[in-house]
């Protein structure tokens, strides 16, 4: 590998299980799409990413009448 070590593959990995996949999974339950997770690798496109998240309605809670949404318990 030119210019890349073993180190730089196992910190790359090392994130992509650590942060990727369950920031995945949390956007899957939430009836996002799990793409939105590259936004990670992305400088400030990961708060936007974060804030545009917090703020938008989750498909998964609208089709769940039952579910409250409400931010204060």
């Amino acid at each position: 590998m030119d210019g890349m070590s073993m180190w730089h593959l196992l910190i790359v990995v090392v994130l992509f299980v650590v942060f990727l996949i369950p920031i995945a999974r949390i956007l899957r339950r939430a009836g996002r799409s799990r793409l939105w997770c590259l936004l990670f690798f992305v400088p400030l496109g990961n708060l936007i990413g974060l804030w545009t998240f917090a703020y938008t309605r989750w498909p998964a809670v609208e089709e769940r009448p039952e579910a409250d949404v409400s931010p204060f318990h």
